[in-house]
């Protein structure tokens, strides 16, 4: 797959960040789906100590963690609606209102970040909707929550909140499970913004966060025109972020790969 983003990557190798944040997603979802005694389970708790095994430098994060983090910075009183960006955003809304109840009605904003094949990122609509339609109707809407999973860069939640009418971003509150703090500035200027967990540090070089669920599931990595990719499909990615134990994660990825997306009959083997 020797596609322009790949290409780029090799002229710019992805950096090795100081502090690096794995939210574990995968673990219980596996657990749920498989059973706590399956070879898919047991694969699961396997990647996560392997991910885990410098905590000088990498840090597990669990959801309850960042919800607990998230309400601590409450109380707020329950938002007329709630927009979850993409299914990430809405499952988050719904974890956080399940403990505070702040959102009672909650709606998916269908909008994700792709590769533009040119080393750069595009926000696309997945049901092919533009952001806009999807926005459409808000202002009567007396108070709004916009919900995401991370803030990374901030540029998906930056293009919600500017997509929205400047009466009802006047009446947005942004709220994120994990977030780079510096990221927070350029929506905080916009409208008030609460994270469950905030690392300090610039992107990429000092701080990065994955969802661990985005090593071995395709959909974390998509691509304009092309299939999605999971983490492990980019094996210099995995070198960069675990450069001790690289090939352990990547052999773990491949096994747990197979048993959660096992391959259709007739089709090749995955990319290595």
């Amino acid at each position: 797959m020797a596609d322009a983003v790949q290409a780029a990557a090799r002229v710019t190798p992805t950096p090795t960040p100081r502090r690096f944040y794995v939210h574990d997603d995968l673990t219980a979802e596996v657990r749920d789906a498989h059973g706590a005694g399956s070879p898919a389970s047991a694969l699961a708790r396997d990647l996560l100590a392997l991910v885990a095994r410098e905590p000088e430098r990498v840090t597990v994060l669990t959801v309850e963690e960042q919800i607990a983090g998230l309400l601590a910075r409450g109380p707020h009183a329950p938002f007329a609606l709630a927009l979850g960006i993409g299914s990430a955003g809405e499952r988050v809304a719904r974890q956080v209102h399940a403990r505070s109840g702040w959102f009672p009605l909650i709606q998916r904003v269908d909008v994700a970040r792709e590769e533009d094949g040119r080393g750069g990122y595009a926000l696309v609509s997945r049901s092919g909707v533009p952001l806009a339609a999807q926005l459409a109707g808000l202002d009567p809407v007396p108070s709004l929550a916009v919900v995401d999973d991370t803030v990374f860069s901030g540029l998906t939640m930056r293009a919600v909140l500017d997509a929205l009418p400047a009466a009802v971003r006047a009446r947005a509150h942004a709220f994120c499970l994990r977030c780079v703090a510096e990221s927070l500035r350029s929506i905080a200027a916009r409208c008030p913004v609460t994270p469950g967990f905030a690392a300090p540090g610039r992107i990429l070089e000092e701080v990065s966060f994955i969802n661990a669920s985005g090593l071995v599931r395709r959909g974390s990595i998509r691509r304009e025109g092309q299939p999605p990719m999971a983490f492990f499909e980019r094996p210099e990615w995995i070198h960069a972020w675990f450069p001790r134990h690289a090939d352990e994660v990547l052999a773990v990825c491949r096994r747990l790969n197979r048993l959660l997306e096992p391959a259709p009959p007739g089709a090749g083997p995955p990319p290595a």
